[in-house]
């Protein structure tokens, strides 16, 4: 579509669609073209199944291999899939270029409707443009609420990373620290950049930011412990993802540091380091909520013209904090894969 036609670009009061996800358990997790698992997931589905003409819609994430994080996102939009009677084509690619040919892929199977990240949305730019002009509506999730408006997205679903940075800086200096480590497990990632940068907008004591490579595990965990070997005043050290806090906790084993670790998101082995203690708190923002309401949203602009936001704000789904005064209760969900 072009950008006259766009929903934003229309002079009427906006329709806020409100989705509420259905509690919904998987079998086990759908194929990539969310085939039959997926379907036979729905009966699962309090609130039924769409009898609405069936769609397809393409998922493009940036995922990176080993990433637990994105099968919560997955998960909920499989949850919204199956109740609406959507095929489902998830695809992923940490490289921006690759993740942009995926997107074009999605455009040439002409899907009904295309939700994707934009952790480096300038690579992004020219393949959403091309989807638009095909007539298929595209919406964004997780990474890139600084930047859908401007790429002339329909919707965005996600967490204001700066909001929650600032955030997580201002609890760091409730709990006392005073010398903090954040670490970033992928360079030029926009929503990375920004969790670091609002922490240091609002942490009183000293940050230092240390790059990483995130698909290596291995490579993760020595760089920490050399960090804190280095400088034993590190007395927190910051992930900005679930698996890498719990390296980090290894690294400060490794070092013999004192050091405590605070996290950016849950999975379920991170609830359990919560309530143990080696995790002292994390920033929760939704994921499940986050894959569930993109594709859920596609169906409603489709089917009933409605669009969350109204084109002109984003659907924020965190910042939500987690730590041990509240982990049991949210621990409940995360053992279903919904937190």
């Amino acid at each position: 579509m072009d950008r006259s036609s766009h929903p934003r670009s229309r002079r009427f009061a906006p329709v806020v669609a409100v989705a509420a996800a259905a509690a919904l358990t998987l079998a086990g997790c759908s194929s990539s073209s969310g085939g039959k698992k997926s379907e036979e997931g729905a009966a699962d589905a309090s609130a039924g199944k769409a009898t609405t003409p069936r769609m397809t819609v393409a998922l493009v994430t940036h995922q990176a291999p080993g990433d637990t994080f994105w099968d919560t996102v997955r998960k909920g939009a499989e949850a919204a899939a199956a109740k609406d009677n959507i095929k489902l084509v998830y695809s992923a690619d940490p490289n921006a270029g690759n993740q942009a040919n995926l997107v074009q892929n999605a455009i040439d199977q002409k899907v009904d409707g295309i939700a994707v990240t934009l952790a480096k949305p300038d690579a992004l730019k020219g393949v959403i443009g091309k989807a638009e002009k095909s007539g298929i509506p595209v919406v964004g999730l997780n990474s890139g609420l600084s930047d859908w408006k401007n790429l002339n997205l329909l919707e965005f679903f996600g967490q204001d990373e700066s909001v929650a940075g600032e955030a997580f800086g201002k609890k760091l200096n409730e709990v006392g620290a005073k010398h903090a480590l954040c670490v970033v497990q992928e360079q030029g990632n926009v929503g990375l950049t920004q969790r670091c940068d609002g922490v240091d907008k609002t942490f009183d004591g000293k940050l230092d930011t240390q790059n990483v490579n995130g698909t290596d595990m291995p490579s993760v965990k020595s760089t920490i412990t050399a960090k804190l070997k280095q400088d034993p005043s590190i007395d927190y050290v910051v992930t900005l993802g679930a698996p890498f806090a719990l390296t980090a906790v290894q690294s400060i084993g490794d070092a013999g540091s004192k050091a405590k670790v605070a996290t950016f998101d849950l999975n379920k082995d991170l609830i359990k380091a919560v309530k143990s203690g080696d995790i002292q708190f994390a920033v929760d923002q939704q994921p499940y909520l986050q894959g569930y309401l993109a594709v859920d949203g596609l169906w409603l602009y489709k089917n009933n013209g409605n669009y969350s936001g109204g084109g002109e704000q984003p659907v924020l789904t965190g910042p939500a904090f987690v730590d041990k005064s509240n982990v049991d209760k949210i621990g409940e969900f995360a053992a279903k894969g919904t937190r």
